[in-house]
């Protein structure tokens, strides 16, 4: 039996919560909780498998109460949100913090639960059972933030004519030096079978044979594409497409936070966008991204397109759209519930692209990457403290 805790300063969302959690045999609501002070008695003195956390409360906010949750007896907390912009940001800070998942508490001005109970019991169940890795989870996310990308000296702007995309990136010294510093320890594999291999070799430099890196990636994300966007060198020599599991309201937000924290740059992708070297592009919520070649030069297109997509965005999309360019590819699969992006990576491999998936020990859910692997479809499976490096040394094979 699961045992749930809700926190919530609304008596009728802790009474809606609860009654949707004790619809299913498998969960016990021990208790309720109106601030973070009153959530943190209960869970010393009740121990729960997992906490439903909101986060504005009074006396002691969701984000305050987490930190001294996760500093002290970390649990698995699924955040409850709202929709806004302001929601987004203070989501994506209590991921940080070390919750695992969240889910919008407002659907068009209506109770999410009241057509997404069957969502909310799944995600309960399942990360509940992160409980005896939380500890483990909580250090692999936690991450210090990068120092300020530096600002632009005027560099010249060269072309990667390979993959016609335009490369705005600087050479600086600095960017060499922290590229350099990335720690060297990933896990090979051969199909089926992957060995750990440390390499002390220095990080390969000049023009890349690869310079697309497409991400798919879901439930646990955030922090952990935070953590590797953030290692990469302002330098990177490749342009990096993200399709992120994430309600349209919070991508905005997510890019935004990602460009504050990170050497290269971070954008919302918009239609039309053209692919640049040093910049990261993650896709609007809603929206499926892909690339188009109009001559020689490739954009960026954002779609609702296919409607029929369980996901929006969907990695499988993304991965069959490159694939058109794969010896150019780099396909990364990373945590995430599914097995979405699994399909697209077959044709991206196929057709020449070089496939790392994120190892389960380091994920928060081994879905995504485990249907890449179980496929025999990687290339490589890599730690997350060891992405960055695996990303730049595959883009030069």
């Amino acid at each position: 039996m699961i045992k749930a805790l809700v926190v919530d300063d609304s008596v009728f969302m802790r009474n809606s919560i609860s009654r949707m959690l004790s619809t299913d045999p498998e969960i016990q609501v021990v208790g309720q909780a109106g601030d973070g002070i009153e959530a943190l008695q209960k869970i010393k003195e009740l121990n729960p498998d997992i906490i439903t956390l909101d986060l504005e409360m009074p006396r002691m906010d969701g984000l305050q109460m987490l930190e001294k949750l996760m500093s002290t007896n970390p649990k698995p907390v699924l955040i409850i949100s709202s929709l806004t912009y302001e929601g987004a940001e203070a989501t994506l800070k209590a991921l940080e913090l070390g919750a695992l998942d969240y889910m919008p508490k407002y659907v068009e001005g209506t109770t999410v639960f009241a057509i997404a109970q069957k969502e909310l019991t799944e995600k309960v169940k399942f990360l509940a059972k992160k409980n005896v890795s939380m500890r483990f989870l909580t250090a692999k996310l936690r991450s210090k933030p990068a120092a300020p990308r530096p600002q632009s000296t005027g560099t010249a702007v060269s072309s990667l004519r390979s993959a016609g995309i335009v490369a705005a990136h600087t050479h600086s010294a600095a960017g060499s030096s922290a590229a350099s510093r990335l720690s060297s320890l990933s896990l090979k594999a051969a199909p089926g079978q992957a060995t750990y291999v440390s390499s002390n070799e220095p990080l390969p430099t000049g023009k890349p044979k690869r310079d697309i890196v497409a991400i798919g990636v879901s439930t646990g994300g955030p922090p952990a594409v935070q953590k590797v966007l953030s290692a990469l060198p302002e330098n990177f020599p490749a342009c990096i497409l993200i399709a992120q599991h994430m309600p349209a309201a919070f991508t905005g937000a997510f890019a935004k936070r990602l460009d504050s924290l990170c050497k290269i740059k971070v954008k919302e992708a918009q239609d039309g966008d053209t692919l640049i070297a040093g910049v990261a592009y993650v896709c609007p919520g809603g929206q499926h991204i892909s690339i188009q070649v109009r001559g020689a030069m490739p954009h960026i297109k954002i779609s609702p397109e296919p409607t029929t997509e369980l996901y929006k965005p969907s990695a499988s999309i993304l991965n069959q759209s490159v694939a058109v360019m794969g010896n150019k590819v780099v396909g990364l699969t990373m945590t995430g519930m599914g097995s979405d992006g699994c399909e697209g990576t077959k044709v991206l491999r196929a057709k020449g692209g070089y496939i790392i998936a994120q190892s389960e020990d380091s994920c928060v859910v081994y879905g995504m990457p485990r249907a890449v692997v179980e496929a025999k479809l990687a290339h490589e499976i890599v730690d997350l403290d060891d992405i960055a490096e695996s990303l730049i040394r595959a883009l030069y094979k």
